[in-house]
C-alpha cells in the first residue's frame, strides 16, 4: 500500500456536496481515506475572475501504481461533471495529486509532487492542518515550513456553512 495526499476543490454548483461526493468516490475507488482536513473557502488562484473555491486535503492508502491512480482520479472528476477546457477556470471538481509516497515524477501527464503546491496557500493551509510534519521530497521542508514561507497572500479561511449556523442565543 502507498500513501497518497490529494487536494480537492470546487467553485461551481453545490460545492460542499461535490466535495462530499468526491471524498466518497476517492475512498471507494482508489483507497481508504485516513486523514481529511477541514474545508477551507479560498479566493481563486491564477484567474481571480471567478467564484470562491471550497478546498480540502485528503490523505489515504492505495494499492494502485501512480499512473493507474491518476487515471481513476480523472474518471472521478469526469463522473462528477468536470470538463477540461483551459487552465484556472471555474469547475465543479478539481482533484490534484500532491504526494504519492516520497515519489518524484516528471512526465508529460503526471507530476509528483504537485509542481505548484509550495506556491499555493489554499493547499498549504489544509495540508499543514492534517500533515504538519510531512516532508516535501524535493525541498526537504515540512508542510508547516512551506506554509510559513509561502508568498501567496490570497484569503484562505475555514468554511462555515450557512445551513449549520445557529441563530439562537
Amino acid at each position: 500500500m502507498a500513501t497518497y495526499v490529494l487536494a480537492i476543490g470546487s467553485n461551481l454548483g453545490n460545492r460542499e456536496q461535490i466535495l462530499e461526493k468526491a471524498r466518497d468516490l476517492i475512498h471507494r475507488k482508489v483507497g481508504r481515506l485516513e486523514k481529511v482536513s477541514s474545508i477551507f473557502e479560498t479566493a481563486p488562484w491564477g484567474n481571480e475572475n471567478q467564484p470562491a473555491f471550497l478546498n480540502q486535503v485528503l490523505s489515504g492508502q492505495t494499492s494502485y501504481a501512480p499512473k493507474e491512480f491518476l487515471r481513476i482520479l480523472l474518471q472521478i472528476e469526469q463522473r462528477l461533471g468536470r470538463v477540461r477546457e483551459e487552465k484556472w477556470t471555474p469547475r465543479l471538481i478539481d482533484i490534484d495529486i500532491l504526494y504519492y509516497e516520497q515519489l518524484i515524477v516528471h512526465e508529460d501527464d503526471l507530476h509528483i509532487p504537485h509542481p505548484h503546491l509550495q506556491d499555493r496557500k489554499f493547499v498549504l493551509e489544509p495540508l499543514a492542518e492534517i500533515l504538519p510534519d510531512y516532508i516535501h521530497p524535493v525541498s526537504g521542508k515540512t508542510s508547516l515550513q512551506l506554509l510559513a514561507e509561502v508568498q501567496d497572500k490570497l484569503p484562505v479561511a475555514k468554511y462555515k456553512p450557512l445551513g449549520k449556523l445557529s441563530l439562537t442565543k
